[in-house]
């Protein structure tokens, strides 16, 4: 056997093993998705906390999101992956133990503080994958979160059952993140060679430390890091508007909700998993990333004027779709022009701007939808895609040309 297909199967099992224990977590983060919007008015809560509640986890998350990232460049990405894995276990067992509706603030503010696997993993990925597969491996991570989507809502809708009790869904979604614990241990080998991680250690210890900004100057991705905001903040902003938008407007409860989620995520892990790397090879990824920016776009321009379930439900499918290649498109954009010595931090920096955007998104849309309604409440999120599209119509970025030391 050769040494590139040597090289090559040990790049898949690798891989695998990552896409598997991403999986796992992502199964219990996806129960909690359709419980939320009907656990919090169980405890008092009206639209505007169910926003504000979505908000405490993106805060927390922003917050922590480049300190994962840049430890993980210094302790390696294994480490860091089941710190958080702990962290998140903790912070389900909270949720499902909550009482009162400060309790449920509190849990997912824990929960944000621990949120960095995403980062992570995207870093852990893009240590693993040559350039040219590099779309390929940041859509397997991807794939992962369709499928958690696909699992975890269904998960969670059945698990509440008709009475809606959430105590044994969210502790379910503990015993996940516990089972990623015991993956990761086993089976993750680490990505980050012991002398790179030396190096970070004693840099870190002799106080030489890139500043954000001069990191971003440096790679030239400072408008890139801007569209993770605007790119999550239009997706958060879907997210927290759809079950809403389905049980007033159809009557539809957990169950039906976590059942329209579970079938977009089979269509996120057909996409992702299946023909993402195809439509990178032949379109090419900044045409696919115009692409599928407008194709989200369109689903949200359509959910303006739906009127009825089967149009609803295709703005719904329609945006979503549009969405789903654009995070890995972007994550591997990022890697790609970023040195491995600053990829943890880098990717841990995309991943906090995605999470501030989890921030603005939610309350800008809870705000409309309060004071306006729900057609008001679209169209914000339509503005948002249409800046996030413009930027996206201009010129590809260009590597830096000065390397980051």
């Amino acid at each position: 056997m050769t040494q590139a297909a040597t090289s090559s199967r040990g790049y898949r099992a690798r891989a695998a093993v990552l896409f598997g224990v991403v999986l796992i977590d992502l199964i219990g983060f996806g129960i909690v998705i359709p419980i939320l919007p009907f656990l919090s008015p169980q405890l008092g809560a009206g639209k505007l906390d169910i926003a504000l509640i979505i908000i405490t986890y993106a805060v927390f998350s922003g917050v922590s999101g480049p300190y994962w990232g840049r430890l993980s460049d210094r302790l390696g990405r294994k480490p860091v992956i089941m710190i958080c894995l702990a962290g998140g276990a903790l912070a389900y067992v909270a949720l499902a133990l909550a009482s009162e509706l400060w309790m449920v603030y509190a849990a997912r503010a824990f929960a944000g503080l621990m949120a960095g696997n995403l980062g992570v993993a995207s870093a852990m990925m893009a240590d693993l994958t040559p350039g040219e597969r590099r779309a390929r491996g940041m859509g397997q991570i991807g794939a992962a979160f369709g499928l958690g989507l696909v699992l975890g809502p269904l998960l969670g809708g059945l698990l509440a059952g008709g009475d809606d009790s959430f105590t044994l869904p969210c502790l379910f979604a503990g015993g996940m993140s516990l089972l990623a614990i015991l993956a990761a241990g086993l089976f993750l080998e680490e990505s980050v060679g012991a002398e790179h991680r030396a190096a970070s250690r004693a840099a870190h210890r002799r106080g030489v430390r890139h500043s954000l900004l001069k990191m971003l100057r440096e790679t030239g991705n400072r408008l890139l890091v801007f569209q993770f905001l605007l790119h999550a903040a239009a997706v958060s902003s879907l997210t927290y508007l759809v079950p809403l938008w389905l049980g007033d407007m159809l009557g539809w409860g957990a169950r039906e909700v976590g059942i329209v989620f579970g079938v977009q995520g089979a269509i996120m892990v057909l996409l992702q998993g299946g023909l993402l790397g195809l439509l990178v090879r032949v379109v090419g990824e900044w045409r696919l990333l115009r692409a599928c920016i407008s194709l989200l776009l369109c689903g949200l321009l359509l959910a303006l004027f739906a009127g009825g379930k089967l149009s609803m439900l295709a703005a719904i499918y329609l945006a979503l779709s549009g969405s789903t290649l654009c995070m890995p498109l972007l994550n591997s954009i990022t890697s790609q022009r970023t040195p491995q010595a600053l990829r943890g931090r880098m990717l841990g920096t995309t991943a906090s701007a995605a999470s501030w955007g989890r921030v603005v998104g939610p309350l800008m849309t809870g705000a409309n939808l309060s004071l306006f309604g729900y057609q008001a409440a679209w169209l914000g999120i339509v503005l948002i895609v249409a800046i996030y599209l413009s930027w996206a119509l201009g010129a590809p970025p260009t590597p830096a040309t000065s390397p980051a030391r």
